[in-house]
């Protein structure tokens, strides 16, 4: 089997304003042919907690595992046996690359990488997966699910459509919970499964939040409490009221009310905290359908229901402060209200609008601007007509989407029991196969190795970036295909640039609907001239792809105050850092 060899030279150089000691010894970088697999014991850890490793492999004797945070060395330590730990350091909020290597004759052998996160509170960094099956489960079938969440250091996980009725989620009493219910479509839910999920996620350190819609209401609401003068109604004269049909087997049409209406906060208050006294869960993912159009209260009176989302989640945050707060801003609606009531994190389910890789970015962007201390996460669904049937997802379409919103500071709402393609969380008619598996482990690792230069601060901005390749072109965002496209941030005194290889991309849609994008062709050796204002003193690169490596250094020069540096590999992209 072929190995892949780079070879790493790091040349003294000199710039103005800084000195010539960047000379750093010749060394060579190996990749093990098949490389191993390295786990944690949880999805993310507290300063100072003490994180377990295991390894696939029995590794080489006199191997060693380096943590490095961006390009720093925190530690470099002898390593022996499939298992071991470490202390993770006091600076809260900081994401480590972890490295396990061997340096036998020189070669400097990479043989398996992970990611740790150290974050004292999950919203900090929200990687959100999802539960949507509650019916008797052994508990290997439930560790089997939580273990693989946690390879993806899925760090929360929202229990799809695990409440009874809409307007009545918890099913028995709090006193006396029902040890089984029946989901809106039918399925049974039980009381054993939910809570055996919640144990388990909770060793883990990930975080558990139950789903409901903040208005709806089934046909049986009337019985339980809720008012006809609390609906929503699609005329003036209340004689329709605003409702999402559902036909058969579904057992009602969900009915919406008045998220205004402050008896209908104050009784579905009442509902929620009967939910917390049953089930120990963290906090509530709060949905809602998007825009409804025009509709009315029973006055008569128009409905403006982000005003009504705000006072909803306001409610929710007053009256049960130690919980977390999600709310779905369907395409983006509500938003600006959404942002400042006081959720954890900003969450958007993106449709057909916002269908570009380009508009990944302009969510970002918008989200920052209603706020900047809130971190996204994207309910996106992939390859969303190819899921109309059985079969296998598009594994290119799903990286090109992986890496552009992770590359903008967002995550995705993809992992579960299954990987999503379809807004009913119970859809597996989609599956991956074991190259995106693989590869959706390096993007998640990636994601919290770096979680400080992706999704911690900086601005976007603009670099004067050209190719020296007569063979292929770059250009800046936004993304055109036949090229080399480079999106370019600010953070602190880091110049990052991310590069990502539409050079043959058969389209720029971000959702593959029918699981047509190309895999791109390597890109290896590509030679960049980046104009600069600044010193630079160190230039490295990584990339979540295999085709290339989690960290390395690059030699540059620099002439005229423009930067020249070779990245290695670009497949589907690969971070450039200057600092």
């Amino acid at each position: 089997m072929k190995k892949i060899m780079l070879l790493v030279l790091f040349a003294a150089i000199c710039i103005a304003g800084c000195s010539d000691n960047n000379t750093v010894p010749q060394s060579e970088i190996v990749k093990v042919a098949v490389p191993g697999s390295v786990s944690t014991d949880k999805a993310r850890y507290a300063p100072n907690e003490v994180v377990t490793f295991i390894i696939d492999r029995t590794i080489p004797v006199s191997s060693k595992v380096r943590y490095r945070h961006l390009s720093t060395i925190v530690a470099d330590e002898p390593v022996s046996g499939k298992t071991w730990t470490w202390t993770a350091p006091a600076t809260d909020f900081t994401g480590y690359l972890v490295e396990v290597y061997n340096a036998a004759a020189g070669k400097e052998q990479i043989i398996a990488t992970t990611g740790v996160d150290v974050s004292s509170d999950w919203t900090r960094f929200p990687r959100y997966g999802f539960l949507s099956e509650y019916n008797a489960k052994t508990t290997a079938e439930i560790n089997t699910v939580i273990d693989n969440l946690n390879k993806y250091h899925i760090n929360g996980l929202q229990y799809y459509d695990w409440l009874y009725d809409h307007h009545k989620p918890l099913a028995g009493t709090p006193a006396d919970p029902a040890a089984s219910w029946s989901d809106l479509i039918g399925r049974t839910n039980t009381r054993a499964t939910t809570e055996a999920y919640l144990a388990a996620a909770k060793s883990r350190n990930m975080a558990s939040m139950w789903y409901d819609l903040c208005y709806g209401a089934l046909t049986n609401a009337a019985a339980d409490g809720v008012q006809e003068s609390w609906y929503l109604f699609k005329n003036s004269n209340h004689t329709t009221k605003d409702a999402h049909q559902l036909n058969a087997p579904f057992r009602s049409s969900i009915y919406l009310v008045d998220p205004n209406n402050q008896a209908w906060i104050d009784y579905f208050s009442d509902r929620v905290a009967e939910v917390y006294e049953a089930y120990d869960f963290d906090g509530f993912h709060i949905d809602q359908l998007g825009n409804r159009g025009t509709l009315y209260d029973y006055t008569g009176a128009t409905v403006n229901l982000p005003t009504g989302f705000e006072k909803f989640i306001q409610k929710m945050v007053t009256d049960f402060p130690q919980k977390r707060n999600a709310f779905n801003a369907v395409s983006g609606y509500g938003q600006a209200n959404i942002a400042v009531a006081g959720v954890d994190f900003l969450y958007n389910e993106i449709w057909g609008e916002m269908s570009s890789y380009a508009n990944l970015k302009t969510l970002i962007d918008q989200n920052h601007t209603y706020n900047s201390a809130l971190n996204s996460v994207y309910a996106a669904y992939m390859n969303y007509d190819l899921g109309k049937n059985k079969g296998t997802f598009n594994t290119p379409g799903v990286l090109f989407t992986d890496a552009v919103m992770f590359a903008v500071g967002a995550s995705h709402l993809e992992l579960g029991e299954h990987i999503l393609n379809n807004e009913y969380f119970p859809n597996s008619n989609l599956q991956p196969d074991n190259t995106l598996k693989a590869a959706l482990i390096r993007y998640y690792d990636f994601l919290v190795s770096y979680e400080n230069i992706l999704r911690d601060g900086g601005e976007f901005n603009t670099v004067d970036l050209s190719s020296t390749a007569g063979t292929v072109s770059a250009a800046a965002w936004p993304p055109v295909t036949g090229k080399i496209i480079s999106l370019a941030k600010k953070v602190g005194t880091q110049q990052v640039i991310h590069l990502f290889n539409f050079v043959n991309a058969q389209h720029l849609q971000w959702r593959d609907l029918n699981g047509t994008q190309t895999e791109p062709r390597l890109q290896q050796n590509v030679t960049l001239q980046i104009k600069v204002t600044q010193s630079v003193k160190k230039v490295w690169a990584a990339t979540p792809d295999k085709e290339g490596k989690m960290y390395e250094e690059l030699a540059f020069s620099v002439d005229d105050g423009s930067v020249t540096v070779t990245v290695p590999a670009l497949k589907y992209w690969t971070m450039l850092v200057m600092e």
